[in-house]
């Protein structure tokens, strides 16, 4: 059988240093967000760190 190798890329070429600290990708990109498909948002998180129930405290 011959392999067929998928053709090399200009981004295949493309150093990348791995001795950071640093995330190689974001946990959430720009358009995985509600801004990003163009909606406002409507988080309640204040109101619910408001309203904990009385045993929480």
């Amino acid at each position: 059988m011959n392999r067929v190798e998928p053709p090399v890329t200009p981004d295949d070429e493309r150093p990348v240093d791995l001795t950071g600290d640093e995330f190689l990708l974001p946990d959430q990109t720009a358009d995985d967000t509600d801004r990003g498909w163009g909606e406002q948002s409507d988080s309640n998180d204040a109101r619910l760190w408001e309203d904990v129930p009385p045993h929480w405290s």
